[in-house]
């Protein structure tokens, strides 16, 4: 089979992948296909957690068996090698016979983490890695990141005028964007495992954070606020789904936090500096939560401080074709807390036209 042959369907298993967005976490997206003599003759992808892995549900539905032993079946993650909620890919695809395998790239966890290839290749199967690697850590970047620093993948957005402005002189920061953008972020909601927001903009929006007008589960939520100022009245604080606030271990002692946990909010305390809250220590507690991806949502200052600890790992920015003027509070107004020396190092992707707002992504290189 020629190489362009390989990047053709492991471009298929990609796009079978991303149909498990926000439902597989804190499993990965996985798609696979099953391939004879230039025929697609099996597909699959991991469609929910707990479920059948994608290389499971691809050779299920082969519906004549005998051709496994003489196809290829492509996968953009390397095939498990142990028992967890399934048995191992690995030990499937060696009792099916099939003589070859091609992946986009190798899975991190410890439990596998080359040892799927390995088992693959001691049973004299032909393994080819690394096609569309690039792409492929691209789609299970959080899952990646998790796996490889304790932490998850924090992403910001923002959405602000096009003089750079993100509230009015007054704080008011609601339907800057219309209502396409609107949308999209509902759907970004919905891909992340949470969604974090700082107290004030919490209470100045009387924000839900949860996912409406589409089809998605609701993330949980995260409310930093440092001296648990926050009303229990709130929306965010309601049934819709889960909610954790995170506070000053300053805060333990107080009846807002007793008050909250009676409601069945996570109060969770966490060291406080001048500047605020740690957000590391936050970080490695959603961590220790099975929480692969945190998409922060607002404000300035919440935004800020993940860019100086050098925490935050992408940015979406929609633009609006608007104006505030001098007096509106700026983008990325940290309120004091100064940020890094050198300059951000953002290759904003192709943009993106949700109506007349703009949307804008790119990596935060440090």
């Amino acid at each position: 089979m020629k190489p362009a042959g390989d990047l053709f369907y492991m471009k298929r298993c990609l796009e079978l992948a991303m149909k498990g967005a926000g439902k597989v976490s804190p499993n990965p997206m996985v798609g696979s296909v099953v391939v004879h003599d230039g025929e697609v003759i099996g597909e699959g992808f991991h469609e929910h957690y707990g479920g059948p892995h994608a290389e499971v549900n691809a050779i299920a539905s082969v519906v004549d068996k005998s051709r496994l032993r003489h196809s290829t079946l492509y996968v953009n993650l390397e095939p498990c090698s142990h028992f967890g909620k399934t048995p191992p890919c690995s030990d499937l695809i060696i009792e099916t016979g099939i003589p070859r395998v091609v992946t986009g790239c190798r899975d991190p966890h410890a439990a596998v983490a080359g040892k799927g290839i390995a088992k693959l290749l001691a049973a004299g199967i032909s393994v080819i890695e690394g096609v569309l690697e690039e792409e492929s850590m691209k789609l299970n970047e959080a899952f990646i990141k998790y796996h490889t620093t304790g932490l998850p993948f924090v992403s910001l957005k923002l959405a602000q005028t096009l003089d750079g402005k993100i509230a009015t002189s007054s704080g008011a920061s609601r339907w800057i964007t219309g209502k396409e953008s609107r949308t999209e972020v509902h759907r970004l909601r919905a891909r992340y495992d949470a969604v974090m927001a700082g107290e004030a903009t919490v209470r100045l929006d009387n924000a839900l954070l949860t996912v409406r007008n589409i089809e998605g589960r609701n993330p949980v939520r995260i409310v930093v606020d440092r001296r648990l100022c926050l009303s229990a009245e709130a929306a965010v604080f309601g049934p819709e789904a889960p909610t954790i606030v995170f506070a000053s271990r300053d805060c333990r002692f107080l009846p807002q936090a007793e008050s909250l946990e009676k409601m069945g909010v996570d109060v969770v305390f966490v060291n406080d500096h001048a500047e605020g809250l740690d957000l590391r220590e936050v970080l490695e507690e959603l961590h220790r939560r099975n929480i692969l991806s945190v998409l922060v949502e607002g404000g300035s200052r919440l935004a800020a401080s993940f860019i100086h600890k050098k925490l935050a790992d992408k940015l979406y920015m929609f633009i609006a074709p608007k104006l505030f003027g001098a007096d509106a509070l700026s983008s990325f107004a940290p309120l004091g807390i100064t940020m890094p020396e050198q300059a951000l190092d953002l290759c904003f992707e192709t943009p993106k036209f949700f109506g007349k707002d703009i949307l804008l992504e790119s990596y935060i290189r440090y």
